[in-house]
């Protein structure tokens, strides 16, 4: 008989294959014409639905009753990682969370599914009613999902309704990383950002646009630069929020453990100290990811082990979080949190994502925060909570077009979806120069 899990990821698998016809995992499979051409053109684009069982929904909540809780911390702060405390707010909220008010969300923009390079990947799509939009692909990042863009695509689209003008206007395309949420699983080693990166530009291409510009945070940094390194026919520039700048010299003192040197200017001693906290403090989760993912199995069999792993990225947005179940207003509410996470936990993609990692440490694309000689404008925005805010001057250095650089008087690692409204501003600014191109 199969297990509990086997019926779960069996309902995942039918679950996308029905969405790919436009269908509902819940009902009758049939052969649609879409379907059909989808196997005589490998580069069909098929629409995509998402709809879950209430089963796999009842699975949750009973796992997250079922939670066998560690004792208390021994200290009085967080420096022993997620406080019981917390973690036990966040179970109690899930079990109220309304998982089909997200399914709703998601299902309310166009949605589709595409093979490129051998796998499926997931994306919304989503077009301005205005001629002249300039097209834009926006990355996620870990432990992020399209979640984390849903509230700036309206304004993106529909910069009348939301405070900007019809020169401000996006299409806009924001794809499911592979291994993440709706997009395929790879079956295989090597799927790193450069790789990435070169799906992507395919992607663009295969909806139609001749000129473009990408934008991303954490892993969609890293992608979106390397659509930079790569240059691929289109790309006009790029915007990120959470810039590869440190020079060459601050690194090796940061890989030493050194102490920030005398002559860094105020914004440089405050982003070393920033990234010095984060080496020593906060690098565990990406150091197991990079080594040892498959070895994560409780965070596929536990939703609260997953919660308080994919909590548990920054300090900065750890404590954000936690302030929000302790009922603060924040720049994410617990709502926020639980439809990311629940949107891992359904799609059992808690080890296919932590893959990522693996692959980027084994197939090298240079350091996360290395500047990678990009060539093409670039636009940064540099977040006050973010692991670290880029100081203008390292920007400065590691991008030779830099077109706009910000500092943000709020918002985080998850800028989009902390700060929707100054995201959307930057944005607009950054690519205002570049918009007489299209």
């Amino acid at each position: 008989m199969p297990t509990d899990r086997e019926e779960i990821d069996q309902d995942r698998r039918t679950l996308l294959e029905a969405a790919t016809l436009g269908l509902a995992a819940t009902g009758t499979m049939a052969l649609m014409p879409s379907a059909l051409a989808a196997a005589a053109d490998p580069d069909a684009v098929r629409p995509f639905h998402v709809k879950f069982k209430d089963e796999q929904l009842k699975d949750l909540h009973r796992r997250v009753v079922a939670t066998r809780w560690p004792d208390r911390e021994t200290v009085s702060d967080d420096t022993q990682g997620v406080r019981l405390d917390t973690i036990q707010k966040v179970a109690k909220y899930w079990r109220a969370h309304d998982w089909r008010s997200v399914e709703a969300r998601l299902n309310s923009f166009p949605q589709f599914i595409t093979e490129i390079d051998g796998l499926d990947i997931h994306f919304i799509h989503v077009k301005s009613k205005h001629d002249d939009a300039l097209p834009i692909i926006i990355t996620h990042g870990w432990p992020g999902s399209i979640i984390e863009q849903l509230k700036i695509i309206k304004p993106l689209t529909d910069p009348t309704a939301y405070g900007g003008t019809e020169a401000d206007a996006f299409h806009v395309v924001i794809p499911s990383l592979p291994g993440y949420g709706f997009s395929g699983k790879p079956k295989e080693a090597g799927w790193n950002p450069p790789r990435i990166a070169k799906a992507w530009a395919v992607l663009m291409q295969r909806l139609g646009y001749t000129k473009y510009v990408a934008q991303g945070g954490d892993w969609g940094n890293a992608v979106t630069e390397l659509m930079a390194v790569q240059e691929p026919a289109g790309l006009l520039g790029i915007h990120t929020n959470m810039a590869a700048t440190v020079p060459a010299d601050i690194a090796k003192l940061l890989a030493a453990g050194s102490p920030a040197p005398a002559d860094l200017s105020a914004d440089e001693k405050r982003a070393y100290e920033q990234l010095a906290d984060f080496y020593k403090n906060g690098l565990g989760y990406a150091i197991e990811m990079n080594n040892r993912p498959q070895t994560l199995y409780g965070i596929v069999d536990s939703p609260i082990g997953l919660a308080s792993w994919m909590l548990d990225h920054d300090i900065r947005s750890y404590r954000m979080i936690a302030r929000s179940f302790n009922g603060e207003k924040e720049g994410l509410t617990p709502d926020d949190v639980l439809d990311n996470v629940t949107l891992y936990w359904l799609t059992n993609t808690a080890i296919s994502s932590a893959r990522l990692y693996w692959d980027n440490a084994h197939f090298p694309s240079g350091g996360f925060f290395d500047p990678r000689g990009i060539k093409i404008p670039v636009a940064v925005s540099a977040f006050p909570d973010e692991i670290y805010q880029a100081p203008q001057s390292w920007a400065e250095k590691a991008y030779p077009k830099l077109i706009h650089y910000a500092r943000p008087a709020k918002g985080g690692h998850f800028a989009a979806w902390e700060q929707p409204e100054i995201f959307t501003s930057e944005l607009r600014t950054s690519f205002g120069p570049l918009r007489d191109q299209i």
